[in-house]
């Protein structure tokens, strides 16, 4: 399967956004599926059902975080290229669904009041665009990839 066919796949076998999308590019960054799923854990529902940053988008950026980012001793220079780098992610994603913000993605979906997740029914997955999210936010990050090879 693809990156994007993976995170599609894993969101709708009950993982959040952002663990769906982190976690299909397990085979890239090294990381054992149970640290990355610990790791993006915090980010789904738009970081812990905020609603804000969709959490797909936050899975891609700590994908390209553990493929391109600065390390200990980076210069600034290095910094803000990876910073445009993000940018620039945020920017395509932005581009194919007007917005990265979780609640204004979901905009018009009914979901469960407080912070509690909602149950993973059939329902779930017909009234919200989350899988596909997740599927454009993996296939944004592989052009990147293959765009810009990781060296």
């Amino acid at each position: 399967m693809t990156h994007p066919e993976l995170a599609k796949a894993y969101f709708e076998q009950g993982y959040n956004c952002a663990q769906a999308v982190f976690l299909a590019f397990s085979d890239l960054t090294g990381l054992e599926k149970s640290t990355a799923l610990r790791l993006s854990s915090s980010f789904g529902g738009g970081m812990g059902r905020l609603r804000e940053v969709c959490g797909a988008v936050s899975g891609m950026f700590m994908a390209a975080g553990l493929l391109y980012g600065t390390e200990e001793g980076s210069s600034q220079e290095d910094k803000a290229q990876h910073y445009a780098r993000i940018r620039e992610l945020a920017g395509a994603f932005q581009a194919q669904h007007g917005s990265y913000i979780c609640r204004e993605l979901l905009e018009g979906v009914s979901t469960t009041p407080g912070g509690a997740p909602e149950a993973r029914t059939e329902h779930y997955y017909k009234k919200r665009p989350c899988s596909r999210l997740c599927y454009d936010a993996a296939a944004i990050l592989d052009k990147y990839i293959e765009e810009h090879p990781i060296l």
